[in-house]
């Protein structure tokens, strides 16, 4: 499983950069893509400038790889907000869903063409998905979609390409606070950490270390005969 061309969508923000890192010490090539001040202020070199919410802006990404690729991993997406539904204004609802759900969707239509025979594909929904909470409505929707279109994708595609999901619960992460490419980045977390905690049956938040291994396991040989699937990973707090 050494020396594929992996493309990691949203790639410099706090899980991208660790997945970067375990997959070219495993001898994997790295190609990041994201918002051109991400790629910037985390020094990603040799990185795309891809912006998910605008289709132009991601075919000419795709078309700027310098042939096909084995593996594709979307990270693309962010939460900026805590509204209740019957106080959120149709624009923030809008644009939540052109970021998570509508870029999955171009970032994955543009990507089947550039995945070699056998590729994997692995989209990055949420654990809000399904075990709902106040506020996160929009979010919750988008994700929910990115499930639906992950195991749409998962049939037409077979047996080319495997398409699964890893549906994370919070993780310490620029996520938290705005997203990364789209706030400060190191201000306060919109999520009181300690309450999410002790919800836990692990008693702790997630980092990026947790998520990447179960999409390095989807990209690899050992997940070979799953497609259509979601890993849950979330320290107990959600068991469907």
């Amino acid at each position: 499983m050494t020396g594929r061309r992996i493309a990691l969508v949203g790639g410099a923000g706090g899980i991208g950069r660790a997945l970067a890192a375990d997959l070219t010490d495993l001898g994997d090539e790295i190609i990041t893509l994201d918002l051109a001040g991400s790629l910037d202020r985390h020094g990603v070199a040799g990185g795309v400038a891809i912006d998910v919410t605008d289709e132009d802006s991601v075919s000419r990404a795709f078309a700027s790889l310098d042939g096909p690729v084995d593996g594709v991993v979307n990270l693309a997406g962010y939460n900026s907000d805590l509204t209740a539904m019957a106080e959120m204004g149709t624009d923030y609802f809008d644009d939540i869903l052109n970021a998570n759900l509508r870029g999955a969707f171009l970032v994955a239509r543009t990507a089947i063409s550039r995945l070699a025979e056998n590729g994997s594909m692995v989209n990055i929904a949420s654990g809000l998905a399904s075990h709902v909470r106040p506020g996160y409505g929009a979010y919750s929707a988008s994700k929910a979609a990115v499930i639906a279109m992950t195991k749409t994708m998962a049939l037409e595609l077979a047996p080319k390409v495997r398409v699964n999901a890893v549906a994370p619960g919070l993780v310490d992460t620029a996520f938290l606070r705005g997203g990364t490419g789209r706030s400060e980045e190191d201000g306060e977390s919109i999520v009181d950490l300690e309450a999410y905690k002790a919800m836990i049956p692990l008693a702790r938040v997630a980092t990026p270390a947790d998520v990447t291994g179960p999409i390095r396991f989807l990209l690899g040989p050992d997940s070979g005969y799953m497609t259509g699937q979601v890993l849950w990973v979330n320290g107990g707090g959600y068991m469907p």
